[in-house]
């Protein structure tokens, strides 16, 4: 971005004049002052800590300006150029909607339960063969994440790929609303955050936010063989394309070959073509049909499609593979997770051949609310049938598996079982038994922070 004071002001009905500071000019916007660009713009945002505090240091880090929210008393003395408004973050929202119009894009919205950052890695890699095209960064799929994603545009981006989390009901409306999407995609509905909504129907409405402010002559792209998807697309008025595995959706995969480090597969649309994605688990061609759906509405070749999923460049700690220092396969899944993802992951784990042991790290899943003890023990049957030789757990929630996986007479001598507390004795346990030949699984929320964990067995 590049935008002058006065321009921003304007774009935010800032209350102060900025006669004096009106020509400076800004190249990028940032709400953590130690990762501030020189030449950019401070957002002071109201968390666990007030972001007023850090507004000096965003100057001695490189800021021109910073945003300022009036109820707070400032000394003019200071020297800071800043715009005064009601509430910064009302402001960056309202400024990332107002380049968002500036720049005019295409923009593709991705959410769903599971699979919405592969996806829209998947959708930008695609895109990216015939448009210039940014992508939310990491885990920037908020109310703040997202209006940053917007205001990182260059002035050629011809599509933005957006990431939308969601943990309450409106979240999506709101995020839909800013960036006005002409392609919403919902990836699938799971069990995430089921402690906030209580049912998958309700997720479902919650999902379906992500309409709110799709364009008049917008595309829903959605998980056919969904029917609480299938029920609430038949009320929109804008165009619905389906994906998944029956006949009767409009992209659908014909064969799938599964391997030790990919996926192949075919699809109804160009039945010659054979398309390959860099990931274990057949549950990942359906994070690439949703992909492919996009870049057929875009009218991306099938051959670009191709090369664009082979080599597509992936976020991290999604299901990734990692090599260990004991010579031992990690395949590392860290960053989020929940039962349907669980299951999904220990089934792909299961056909995997292996020299040496068959290894789950499995972390507690967080916000199940009352469900959580029932979907924990949920997890027995997928590791019974995975043909696991040792099972890993941590985090108090994992104790209602526990004790269904020794009710159900798993080997108790191959069982082990940590608090949340006792990471370093679970990487202990793990650096002393692990060797070459061993495949690991680790999967968990991230706030259980198996990412330490990886780091360990890493080195």
């Amino acid at each position: 971005m590049k935008m002058s004071l006065a321009e921003i002001a304007q774009a935010i009905q800032a209350h102060n004049q900025v006669d004096q500071w009106g020509d400076i000019e800004v190249r990028s916007v940032a709400f953590d002052s130690r990762n501030l660009e020189a030449g950019g713009l401070f957002v002071p945002l109201k968390g666990e800590q007030d972001g007023h505090q850090y507004v000096a240091k965003a100057f001695e880090n490189g800021a021109k300006a910073t945003l300022w929210a009036k109820d707070h008393p400032y000394d003019p003395a200071d020297g800071y150029p800043r715009l005064v408004v009601d509430d910064p973050l009302e402001a960056l929202q309202q400024l990332g909607k107002y380049y968002l119009n500036k720049i005019n894009p295409i923009v593709v919205a991705v959410t769903g339960s599971n699979g919405k950052t592969t996806t829209k890695d998947m959708v930008a890699s695609i895109l990216a063969t015939q448009m210039n095209v940014i992508k939310t960064y990491a885990n920037f799929n908020n109310e703040i994440g997202v209006p940053v994603t917007l205001l990182n545009m260059e002035a050629n981006t011809e599509a933005v790929v957006v990431e939308m989390g969601m943990d309450r009901f409106g979240q999506l409306d709101l995020l839909s609303r800013l960036t006005t999407p002409d392609i919403a995609v919902v990836t699938m509905i799971g069990e995430a955050h089921i402690e906030f909504f209580g049912s998958r129907d309700k997720i479902a409405d919650a999902k379906m936010e992500i309409t709110h402010g799709l364009a008049e002559d917008g595309t829903f792209v959605y998980d056919g063989d969904e029917p609480l998807l299938r029920e609430r697309a038949a009320k929109l008025s804008q165009q619905t394309k389906t994906f998944g595995r029956q006949l009767d959706d409009d992209l659908y995969a014909t064969s799938v070959n599964p391997d030790v480090d990919h996926v192949s597969f075919t699809v109804n649309q160009w039945p010659d073509e054979v398309f390959t994605i860099p990931l274990v688990g057949e549950y990942n061609v359906n994070n690439a049909l949703a992909a492919m759906t996009v870049g057929k509405l875009m009218h991306v070749t099938p051959a670009n499609m191709k090369q664009a999923l082979q080599n597509v460049e992936l976020t991290e700690n999604r299901s990734e593979w990692v090599a260990g220092a004991n010579g031992e396969r990690i395949l590392s899944d860290v960053y989020n997770s929940n039962p349907t993802a669980v299951k999904e992951v220990l089934a792909t784990l299961a056909t995997i051949p292996v020299a040496g042991k068959r290894v789950a790290v499995l972390g507690d899943m967080l916000e199940l609310g009352e469900a959580s003890a029932r979907l924990h023990a949920g997890l027995c049957d997928a590791i019974m049938n995975g043909h696991l030789d040792e099972v890993y757990l941590i985090g108090g929630e994992m104790g209602a598996l526990k004790d269904a996986l020794l009710k159900a007479g798993y080997p108790a001598g191959q069982l082990h079982y940590y608090q949340a507390a006792q990471r370093k004795a679970l990487t202990d346990a793990l650096q002393a038994s692990l060797t070459t030949g061993d495949v690991v699984l680790l999967k968990a929320s991230h706030g259980l922070h198996l990412e330490k964990v990886l780091a360990q067995l890493e080195k």
